[in-house]
């Protein structure tokens, strides 16, 4: 069935109570105050606490692309994160350690040995170029990197140096030639070498930073946004308990690559604060039809995917599917389209909880317990936010008009919210203004105070004195049957200053039509009458191009300014 006529099926208001097992309701937890004890480690506070209460059940299922499963209890978590840690510490003093690792348990295990050991990760995709390591060794001061064979043979080939090179996984006669010619450290060696478990337990103080993450580079150079044992370790229990639903027993699966933030929140932080059990599926891409086999073999409870995958997957029979033990569904990185919630539910009858956040922060608006669900909305603030929509100076705007999501900081600073740009003071004061910590994202408010997010500050169009978010109008065109994916961005005009233009992704049925100049020119011309019926005629695009792929981040989401700015030398 084509999307736009699966949308038709669910009315645009869902009441969200039939989706989750909690207790709580939103009404009640919506002004909780998040104060975290001066002295906390997630380490000992939470994962060894868990370990000592029910030490039997799963903290971390590992599922390799060659389909062994490794499992791992909480006390075994904590044993073993102990064993590393102590292992760590045989090297010799260890401060920063850049982290470029795939999806092996290796991972998981290093972020609770470095809270053991105070040595701050700033992990990173193993999609980065040698250039980019390089910048991310030098901007972070590291003294120690933590690599796979690929990651290592691009630091050698530009011959970069740090105190620590430790190689995790390999062919065992890559990681001996790279430990023989180039001195790096094999991570299972020195766990032979050092088994003990006796590790001297670390008193840190809340504001102890002990992850940077870089942001993804979409409108600009990659900034580093530290976190502490309050921001993310603490303030995380937040998103695990209200957002993701979680508890123990549950199995929480998030689809992530370890190098971004989103894999903090939700394969760390989150999961683990509840007591639930993390999933992980080791291939380096996860698609459509490797997440519905997952879904209906394993015991994964609740999903969190980023909306490129969820687009994806309802272009599969879903109908045929039946999972598991799946029962709540969330999305984050991006805004996901009204039209692919809705076909979600009507597929599978799951409702998709969407959330936003930033690498800056932890969650800061969702949809929760006991609200109604208005599909295309971001929700409501979250517990230990409070969220306004502000103009430029910091002030608020009237309900329904967009401005900017600001987030309250004075005088109540949110303990989840970072404390500034690592190295960047400059860059820091420009996210601050008035009362507020300005998130670079548009959105409006409606008089219930559910948030309808617009766009990145710097994609909205201004054509003929109107302004116009690129997200209103890829959501028009991807209710249309030919739309796979859409990228709207603004090209230049001599008359209106600014049009819309649409880079679009066909579906395979369409794909031929675009092969005749009649065939593409109808299309374009359709699809044009299209977004003219689905909101305001004139956000329509007044050009049209058909692409075989988007720009893409390594984190998945669209670089609107990479088109833009081929827009811009095109005109010129």
């Amino acid at each position: 069935m084509p999307l736009n006529q699966i949308c038709r099926i669910v009315p645009a208001v869902r009441p969200s109570s039939r989706y989750l097992s909690s207790s709580y309701r939103y009404d009640d937890v919506k002004d909780t105050v998040l104060t975290a004890p001066k002295k906390f480690n997630f380490a000992q506070d939470v994962i060894d606490k868990w370990a000592g209460e029910t030490g039997n059940n799963l903290a971390l299922q590992h599922l390799s692309s060659d389909h062994t499963h490794r499992s791992w209890s909480f006390t075994e978590l904590s044993t073993q994160s102990k064993q590393m840690g102590a292992a760590l510490r045989s090297l010799g003093e260890m401060k920063r350690a850049v982290t470029i690792l795939p999806k092996v348990p290796e991972w998981w295990l290093l972020n609770v040995a470095a809270m053991r050991t105070h040595t701050v990760l700033f992990p990173g995709t193993i999609q980065l170029t040698a250039e980019d390591i390089a910048m991310r060794l030098a901007k972070a001061e590291a003294d120690t990197i933590f690599a796979d064979v690929s990651t290592a043979l691009k630091v050698e080939a530009l011959k970069l140096n740090a105190t620590h090179k430790v190689l995790v996984h390999g062919q065992e006669s890559e990681v001996q030639d790279l430990i023989n010619r180039h001195g790096w450290t094999s991570l299972q060696e020195l766990l032979d070498q050092n088994g003990s478990t006796e590790i001297e337990p670390v008193e840190t103080d809340a504001s102890q930073m002990i992850q940077v993450y870089f942001t993804s580079g979409t409108t600009g150079e990659p900034k580093m946004v530290p976190h502490s044992q309050r921001s993310y370790g603490y303030c995380h229990w937040v998103t695990g308990k209200y957002w993701l639903d979680l508890a123990p027993h549950d199995l929480h699966w998030n689809i992530s690559d370890p190098g971004w933030a989103k894999s903090a929140w939700s394969n760390v932080f989150a999961p683990w604060s509840q007591g639930a059990g993390v999933f992980i599926h080791g291939a380096n891409r996860v698609v459509a039809k490797d997440v519905l086999e997952v879904l209906g073999t394993q015991p994964v409870t609740t999903l969190c995917a980023p909306p490129t995958l969820y687009r994806s997957l309802i272009q599969e029979d879903l109908v045929t599917c039946s999972f598991k033990a799946l029962r709540h569904c969330v999305s984050a990185g991006e805004p996901l389209n009204e039209e692919i919630i809705l076909a979600w539910e009507a597929a599978t009858g799951l409702l998709i909880k969407e959330g936003y956040g930033q690498t800056e922060t932890t969650l800061v608006c969702g949809n929760f317990e006991g609200m109604d669900v208005r599909p295309g909305s971001m929700g409501k603030a979250a517990p230990g936010y409070d969220i306004k929509i502000v103009n430029n100076m910091g002030q608020e705007v009237p309900v329904g008009e967009q401005g900017n999501i600001g987030v309250y900081c004075r005088p109540h600073r949110p303990e989840g919210l970072f404390e500034g740009y690592l190295g960047e003071p400059e860059k820091t004061g420009y996210s601050f203004s008035g009362d507020f910590y300005l998130t670079g994202d548009r959105a409006s408010m409606d008089k219930d105070g559910y948030i309808w997010f617009a766009a990145r500050t710097d994609d909205i169009i201004i054509s003929a004195g109107y302004r116009i978010g690129p997200f209103e109008v890829e959501s028009a065109l991807l209710q249309h049957p030919a739309v796979s994916e859409s990228a709207v961005v603004a090209s230049p005009d001599l008359v209106r200053g600014q049009v819309v233009k649409a880079f679009i992704v066909l579906t395979p049925a369409y794909v031929e039509e675009i092969k005749s100049k009649d065939g593409k020119e109808r299309l374009i011309k359709e699809l044009e009458n299209f977004v003219k019926t689905k909101t305001a005629p004139y956000k329509y695009p007044r050009k049209i191009a058909f692409v075989k792929s988007l720009p893409k981040t390594v984190s998945g989401k669209i670089k609107r300014a990479e088109l833009r700015s081929q827009e811009t030398k095109r005109i010129s």
